[in-house]
C-alpha cells in the first residue's frame, strides 16, 4: 500500500522544481501559503541550493522572552522525549536563541543547516521555513519536506507559531519544533501553537508583576511626599495632581524622557534639567529593578531656580529589586494557569455542578469517549481537564480548537498518534462548529485511535444550543460512549462567591482584592448569558476601575444592574438574555442590536426599561 504522506510530498516536489524553473505552480499542488513564500523567495533571489544563514554574535540569551520561555520548552522537552525533535525559540529578527534537542542524531543534522543559536533563519536568507515564513505569514506555520523552498532544509518537518506580546500585539519571537519529515505530525502544528500560547502568558505575568510593583510604589510615594510624583515603565506612565498643576503636557514628556535616561545609567538616578520653558527641576529616582532588568522608576520632581538648594525630601527613594516571577505552565497546552492557592473547580456546591463533576470523573476513569455539553461560557474545557490531570497524574492532554481542525490535515492519523507514549486525552473543542471538512478529517483521527492499542483517549466540548440542529458535527456522536451537560451559571448561586474568588485570583496575582457584600448582590442578581466567561470580563473591567481595594457596585459594568423588579419568565428570561447578547455583540449599539433581534428600535428600548437593562 501506497504511504499518502509520501505521494503527497512526491507531488510537492514536483510542483517546487517546476516553480523553481518557471516562476509558476501548477494548480492546488501546494498550500497557497507556501506558495506565497516561494514567490517571495523567488522574488528576493533566494539560493535554493546554498545555505545562507547569517550568524550574530550580538544575542540577548538573558532577555525576559528567554526567561519566560524556558519552564514551556523544559515541559515540552520532558513531554515529547520519546519522540527524535528540536524545540528552538528565536527572537524577534529570526535569530534562533535556544535550541533544546530531544535525539542527538536530529541535533546534528540541524548542525549541518546552521539551525542553531546565533543564526539567522529569516526567509530572506534560508527561504521558506518554520521561522522566517512565520515572521512573513503572520501566523502559524508547518512546513513539511519539500515544501522548504530550501533543498538543504528538504529532510525536515518544522512548525512554528509566533510568540505575540499580550499588550502590544507585536511578535517577540518564534517557538518552532523540528522533526525528521518522515516523521511529521500534525500535533506539531497545535503543540508549538499551545507552547507559543503559554509563553505568550508568561510574558504577561512577568509584565504584570513589575508593573504592579510600579504602581505600588508609586502610590506609597505619593503618600509621603506633597510634590511632583511621577512613574514611568515600559509603556505606562503615571503623574500625582501635583505634576498636572506644576507642568505642563510638553514638559512632563520632558521629564519623562530624562527619567527613561537616568533609568538605563548606573549611577544614582538624580539630577537637574532645566526645561525648555525655563524651568529647573531636581529630579530624584527609584529604579524598579525585576530579575537585573530595570523595569520603571519612581521619581519626584521639585521645581527650583537655578542654583538653589533642595531641601531634603521626607520620601525614602531606594531602588525596589522584585523577585522574578515564578513563570510555570501547566502540563496541559492551553489551558489558563491560575496563581496562588485557589481551590479546584470540582469544588462547587451546587448539586447540578456536582453531579456533572461526579459524571466527567466516572467517564475519565474508565476511559470512556466523553462529550461534554452546556453554554458557551460555562468551564467546559477547564472542568474537563483539571478532572483528568486529578484521574490520571501521569498523563497529558492535548488541546485541539475546531478552528484547527478546519486547517489540519489528519490523513495520517496513525502517524500522529504513533507519538503517544504516556496516557494522552486528546480534547476537541466546539466541535458543533466543524465544518463538513473538518468532520471528515476528525472522523478519520477518532477511527484510527479506536483501532491503535496506545494508552489514547478523547473528550469533546460542543454547546448543547446546536444539538437539534443537522450540523455536520452529529456524524461524529458515534464515536462517544458517554454524554455530560454542564450546568450554567445562573443556576449555580451557591457557588458564585468560590467562582469570584477564583477570577480574582487569576486576575489580580495575589493583590488581595476583594469584592463588597452590596457588589456580590448585584452578581447574584444577574443572569450572566455568557456564563463564566461573561464574569471574567466583568471583573477584568471592574479592576480598571478600581485595581486594588474592596470592588463595589460601580466599578461593575452596566449590563450587571437588572434593575427590573418583577420575577421573570422562563420565555423572559430567555429574550432578556438574547437583547444582553445582542448589545454586546453589537457593542452598544441599540439600532445594530435591533436589526440583528428582527425587531424595531421602539420595541427594543420598551423592553430594556422593562427587563431593567440599562448599559451594555
Amino acid at each position: 500500500m501506497n504511504d499518502p504522506s509520501v505521494s503527497r510530498r512526491r507531488i510537492v516536489a514536483a510542483a517546487r522544481e517546476a516553480f523553481l524553473t518557471s516562476g509558476r505552480t501548477a494548480g492546488d499542488a501546494v498550500p497557497d501559503l507556501v506558495e506565497a513564500s516561494w514567490r517571495r523567495c523567488y522574488s528576493a533571489g533566494v539560493d535554493a541550493a546554498t545555505v545562507q544563514a547569517q550568524y550574530h554574535a550580538d544575542l540577548d540569551t538573558s532577555s525576559r522572552l528567554v526567561r519566560c520561555s524556558q519552564p514551556v520548552i523544559e515541559r515540552l522537552r520532558e513531554e515529547t522525549a520519546d519522540h527524535p525533535l528540536s524545540i528552538a525559540l528565536t527572537d524577534g529578527r529570526a535569530r534562533v536563541l535556544t535550541r533544546t534537542d530531544t535525539s542527538r542524531t536530529i541535533g546534528s543534522m540541524l548542525d549541518r543547516v546552521l539551525f542553531a543559536p546565533g543564526f539567522d533563519y529569516a526567509e530572506g536568507g534560508v527561504g521558506t521555513n518554520g521561522v522566517g515564513t512565520v515572521f512573513e505569514s503572520g501566523q502559524p506555520v508547518h512546513i513539511i519536506g519539500p515544501e522548504h523552498f530550501h533543498e538543504t532544509l528538504q529532510p525536515f518537518a518544522c512548525a512554528g507559531a509566533p510568540i505575540r506580546d499580550p499588550i502590544s500585539g507585536r511578535v517577540e519571537g518564534v517557538l518552532d519544533i523540528t522533526s525528521l519529515a518522515d516523521q511529521s505530525s500534525p500535533l506539531m502544528h497545535t503543540l508549538a501553537r499551545a507552547a507559543a500560547h503559554d509563553i505568550a502568558q508568561n510574558l504577561l505575568l512577568d509584565r504584570n508583576q513589575y508593573q504592579q510593583a510600579l504602581f505600588e510604589t508609586f502610590v506609597r510615594m505619593d503618600a509621603r511626599t506633597h510634590g511632583a510624583v511621577m512613574a514611568v515603565g515600559g509603556t505606562v506612565v503615571m503623574a500625582n495632581t501635583a505634576t498636572q498643576l506644576l507642568f505642563e503636557p510638553g514638559e512632563q514628556l520632558a521629564i519623562q524622557q530624562h527619567a527613561r535616561y537616568l533609568m538605563a545609567r548606573q549611577d544614582d538616578p538624580v539630577d537637574q534639567i532645566e526645561l525648555a520653558t525655563g524651568k529647573v527641576v531636581r529630579i530624584r529616582g527609584a529604579r524598579i529593578v525585576v530579575g537585573g532588568d530595570v523595569a520603571g522608576m519612581v521619581l519626584e520632581v521639585v521645581l527650583v531656580s537655578e542654583g538653589t538648594a533642595v531641601p531634603p525630601s521626607a520620601a525614602q527613594f531606594e531602588d525596589r529589586n522584585v523577585p522574578l516571577p515564578t513563570a510555570t505552565v501547566s502540563a496541559r497546552p492551553g489551558l489558563p494557569r491560575i496563581r496562588g492557592r485557589v481551590s479546584p473547580l470540582t469544588d462547587g456546591l451546587s448539586p447540578l455542578w456536582k453531579r456533572a463533576c461526579d459524571d466527567i470523573t466516572t467517564a475519565l476513569a474508565r476511559h470512556e469517549a466523553l462529550l461534554v455539553m452546556g453554554e458557551t461560557g460555562t468551564g467546559k474545557f477547564s472542568l474537563v481537564t483539571e478532572i483528568y490531570h486529578r484521574v490520571s497524574p501521569g498523563g497529558r492532554s492535548l488541546a485541539v480548537d475546531a478552528s484547527s481542525i478546519a486547517r489540519d490535515s489528519y490523513d495520517e492519523a496513525e502517524e500522529a498518534l504513533g507519538a503517544t507514549a504516556v496516557p494522552t486525552l486528546y480534547i476537541f473543542r466546539n466541535i458543533d462548529e466543524l465544518s463538513t471538512e473538518g468532520v471528515e478529517r476528525l472522523n478519520a483521527f477518532l477511527l484510527a485511535m479506536a483501532d491503535s492499542d496506545l494508552p489514547a483517549y478523547v473528550a469533546a466540548t460542543l454547546s448543547d444550543a446546536n444539538l437539534e440542529s443537522d450540523l455536520p458535527f452529529r456524524d461524529l456522536l458515534v464515536h462517544f460512549q458517554q454524554a455530560v451537560t454542564v450546568p450554567p451559571l445562573r443556576h449555580r448561586t451557591v457557588d458564585l462567591p468560590g467562582i469570584v474568588s477564583r477570577v480574582l485570583a487569576n486576575s489580580t496575582d495575589r493583590r488581595g482584592v476583594t469584592v463588597s457584600p452590596a457588589a456580590m448582590r448585584v452578581i447574584a442578581r444577574y443572569s450572566w448569558p455568557r456564563n463564566v466567561s461573561q464574569l471574567e470580563e466583568a471583573i477584568r473591567s471592574s479592576l480598571l476601575k478600581r485595581p486594588v481595594g474592596e470592588l463595589q457596585p460601580e466599578d461593575l459594568p452596566g449590563y450587571c444592574h437588572d434593575t427590573a423588579r418583577r420575577q421573570l419568565s422562563g420565555i423572559e428570561a430567555v429574550e432578556r438574555d438574547a437583547i444582553v447578547k445582542a448589545l454586546h455583540d453589537a457593542g452598544g449599539n441599540r439600532v445594530q442590536a435591533a436589526t440583528a433581534l428582527g425587531i424595531a428600535r421602539s420595541s427594543l428600548y420598551r423592553k430594556l426599561r422593562s427587563y431593567g437593562i440599562t448599559t451594555i
